[in-house]
């Protein structure tokens, strides 16, 4: 055996890398797939406005504070109100807005917001 030819034979390492990349481009490829076939792409949906509010029970008022634009009003329930609601008369709320329509409020109230593409809900914002 030639020592000199064995140190300057590189030939199987070629090969091996080419083999290495392909199983993971593969590999890249099948999850890539995976996920738009089993729709796993979508399941996030919309994410939950961020915003905070101030209640004030002696005027029977909560006002937008900051934070994200409320852009549909009608996808938010006020809950545990006496008899307060959401303002829906406007098309979006932004801060500064009053977000209730004036009816009494006790200091108790959660904001919640239905997701308009169904399902889900979460409450955003409590007094």
């Amino acid at each position: 055996m030639d020592i000199k030819k064995l140190f300057n034979d590189d030939n199987a390492v070629s090969p091996v890398i080419g083999v290495i990349l392909m199983v993971a481009i593969t590999v890249i490829l099948a999850a890539v797939i995976a996920s738009f076939v089993l729709g796993l792409g979508d399941s996030a949906g919309d994410a939950a406005p961020q915003f905070s509010i101030e209640c004030d029970t002696s005027n029977d008022e909560i006002t937008h504070t900051g934070g994200d634009t409320l852009s549909n009003p009608s996808d938010f329930d006020l809950l545990n109100a006496g008899s307060g609601s959401i303002d829906t008369s406007q098309s979006e709320i932004t801060a500064g807005d009053q977000i209730n329509d004036g009816g009494s409020i006790d200091g108790d109230e959660q904001i919640r917001w239905n997701n308009p593409d169904g399902g889900s809900s979460s409450i955003v914002a409590e007094c």
